[in-house]
């Protein structure tokens, strides 16, 4: 099983770093970059040298959005895939995420093992074809 190619948009160093850890150590996870702003995440993500099978956002960030984060994905060929995890994964929250292309919305305080559990099931059925990953243009 290859490891999926995945980019962090947290902008907190102490949550990054926790859920980097988490994810690498319990589910076949490679963290190829993260950001703690939407225009540092956008820029990065629009780069066709930073192939990602999935990108995990925050919603409020150091500056922007993960709103913007996942507004600009929708544009992006091909698409990328982007879960949301978040403090505050309310009802209106949830639905504007999935309506802007979210495949899921995670919250931070009870779901976390959802999220793992989700990312398990993604990299059973991601690519393995070399440089299968999810490539912007």
């Amino acid at each position: 099983m290859q490891a999926l190619k995945t980019y962090i948009v947290e902008d907190s160093a102490v949550i990054r770093e926790n859920l980097i850890a988490t994810l690498e150590e319990l589910v076949p996870v490679e963290v190829v970059g993260s950001a703690a702003d939407e225009s540092t995440a956008v820029h990065w993500l629009l780069q066709p040298e930073h192939p990602v099978d999935l990108v995990i956002v925050d919603i409020f960030l150091a500056d922007g959005s993960g709103l913007g984060v996942l507004r600009s994905g929708q544009a992006m060929e091909p698409p990328i895939k982007m879960i949301v995890l978040s403090n505050y994964a309310t009802t209106d929250i949830r639905r504007k995420c999935l309506a802007l292309g979210a495949e899921a919305v995670f919250d931070k305080s009870n779901e976390i093992e959802a999220l793992i559990a989700y990312c398990g099931r993604l990299a059973v059925h991601a690519p393995t074809a070399p440089g299968a990953g999810l490539r912007p243009n």
